[in-house]
């Protein structure tokens, strides 16, 4: 996915909120208070999964959209969401992609959105900061903490104030209802239960 406001309506990244609520921690970081988007042309939201038991197929989702409000004195008040399109997903293959699209996975045509809503978040010290709230796919919604890095601030040369966050997480797929798998010969499953997600945020300060 504690420098956010604990309104969530509008939506931002886990990460991004995670990220914030992290810089209110520190003094010099109240500046940073405000609302915040997401910026998908340097942002990124990617996942990792085990194939066949023996390497690693990697992907991510091209098309969503965030938002956060940052509170730089009380990182626990803050709030984050993150709306994602499946059907943007790309792991370099497109008859995996279409599969995973697929009523077998994702079932895209009927659950276009995932979608994260932060409900807290807390300083782990340093630059660490975890945000936890409810990830909604496929119909189903299941709590999941996201663990974040606060990477920076600064204003880019087109005058914008930028804050920047990455962050990871895991999941059992199978606990939001992505229970497609096949045997293999050898013993084991084609794809693993468990996915590992990667966030790497960049957030602009609205005006």
């Amino acid at each position: 996915m504690g420098l956010f406001s604990r309104t969530s309506a509008a939506p931002a990244t886990a990460t991004t909120a995670a990220v914030a609520v992290a810089v209110a921690v520190d003094p010099a970081l109240a500046a940073l208070t405000g609302e915040y988007a997401i910026d998908p042309a340097h942002s990124s939201i990617g996942f990792t999964a085990r194939h066949a038991m023996v390497t690693n197929v990697r992907g991510s989702f091209a098309d969503y959209s965030g938002s956060l409000t940052l509170d730089g004195s009380d990182p626990a008040a803050s709030a984050a969401s993150i709306d994602v399109k499946i059907g943007s997903i790309d792991t370099g293959n497109a008859d995996r992609d279409g599969h995973l699209r697929s009523a077998d996975f994702f079932d895209a045509e009927q659950f276009p959105l995932m979608t994260f809503r932060s409900t807290s978040a807390e300083a782990l010290g340093g630059s660490d900061y975890r945000i936890t709230g409810d990830l909604t796919i496929k119909g189903v919604t299941k709590p999941i903490s996201i663990d974040l890095e606060f990477n920076g601030a600064a204003k880019d040369p087109f005058g914008n104030e930028r804050v920047g966050f990455e962050g990871k997480a895991e999941l059992l797929r199978s606990e939001w209802g992505l229970t497609w798998n096949a045997a293999l010969e050898t013993g084991g499953v084609l794809v693993s239960d468990k996915i590992k997600l990667t966030f790497e945020i960049s957030a602009i300060r609205n005006a």
